[in-house]
């Protein structure tokens, strides 16, 4: 039997670094493979994760949807025959709904998959931003999440991370939810999370079972009671993991349908290529890293170049060195690191100026 983990989140929500920990700390010894599917033509993320020898199937041919099913339901099956994997960790596109990817899976109805978990990456700083800029698209990967798992949390007040939690709590009343900074938390913690064994209800069974009663063996809501009195046991309703149930009350027109309506609201589906845009390019050019600080600052303050939701890269450095940089709003990254095989870079958004971008990049972006 092998096991599904989905991991969603959007944008720059940190998938791929809890994939990472995951795989350090958490899948130790267990055969994994990954499917990753970014939106847009080029894949980055998956040069990270080829470094700790994970097998990486990428399927740059769009988001995983409605559209895509039968193609993500042939390479999982291929996945299975080729590689028979402990476990299969599926990482959708940024902008991809969760719910899709989970009936998806359940839609093989193969005895050799278990659905095992379905996490969502929530960044407990842009929460409130996202869910009223893009709630078509982010509230249903928190709606469908039976993990949720917060990101950058340590530099966050209490205070807004309860803030988040609240927000998140409207949307999803069931999921086990991830406040600590991932940095104090090991990877089997975080793996017991995601797999819903570290709960509140686990953690009153595992107290229950600390406070047996040595005569009967039973569980008993008073602390002492006589024996031979009826013991009363506490038959609380637990939903089978895989059954979380998702209501989905907005309007869904069919695919092909035309909409009209131009906007993000409720009462319309959009796909994601109908709401995001994608651009990027290969390119053997070398930068500095002050170069792309300055490109990624520009993003910051400048709304010429559209809604910039992501811009990632591995690219040259000028003294030899590798740069590889993230972007979410406000928050750019630049680092050193490995070698590519050839320069890439990608900006995902929302109504972009491609032109504008390929002349602030140097680099012209398709």
């Amino acid at each position: 039997m092998t096991k599904i983990d989905i991991f969603s989140g959007f944008l720059g929500a940190g998938k791929t670094t809890l994939i990472k920990k995951l795989i350090a700390e958490g899948y130790r010894g267990e055969k994994l493979v990954l499917i990753e599917n970014e939106f847009g033509e080029i894949g980055i993320d998956g040069g990270f994760l080829q470094e700790a020898g994970i097998n990486v199937t990428e399927m740059n041919s769009g988001c995983i949807c409605c559209s895509l099913v039968g193609d993500f339901g042939k390479a999982l099956i291929k996945v299975l025959r080729d590689y028979h994997p402990d476990r299969i960790l599926i990482e959708p596109s940024g902008v991809g709904k969760l719910s899709d990817v989970i009936r998806a899976v359940k839609e093989l109805n193969s005895d050799e998959i278990e659905l095992s978990a379905f996490v969502t990456v929530v960044d407990a700083a842009k929460c409130k931003m996202y869910m009223k800029n893009f709630g078509e698209f982010f509230n249903d990967q928190v709606e469908s999440a039976g993990a949720i798992v917060l990101s950058h949390t340590g530099k966050l007040t209490d205070e807004k991370v309860a803030a988040a939690v609240e927000l998140l709590r409207e949307h999803n009343k069931n999921a086990v939810i991830v406040t600590t900074d991932w940095d104090k938390l090991t990877g089997g913690q975080l793996l017991a999370a995601i797999e819903r064994k570290d709960t509140l209800d686990a953690a009153i069974e595992e107290l229950k079972g600390e406070d047996a009663c040595p005569v009967c063996g039973h569980h008993h809501h008073e602390h002492h009671h006589e024996h031979g009195e009826h013991c009363h046991h506490d038959h609380e309703h637990h939903n089978e993991h895989g059954e979380h149930c998702h209501h989905d009350h907005e309007h869904h027109h069919e695919h092909g349908e035309h909409c009209t309506c131009g906007c993000h609201d409720h009462h319309h589906h959009h796909d994601a290529d109908e709401v995001f845009v994608s651009c990027g390019a290969e390119t053997a050019r070398s930068f500095t890293k002050d170069a792309i600080k300055q490109a990624l600052d520009a993003l910051c303050t400048d709304t010429k170049y559209g809604t910039v939701l992501r811009a990632k890269g591995i690219v040259a450095g000028a003294h030899g060195k590798w740069i590889h940089f993230d972007y979410v709003p406000g928050e750019p990254d630049v680092r050193e690191g490995a070698a590519g095989i050839i320069g890439r870079l990608c900006v995902i958004g929302s109504k972009l100026d491609v032109n504008a971008l390929s002349t602030l990049f140097g680099v012209e972006l398709k």
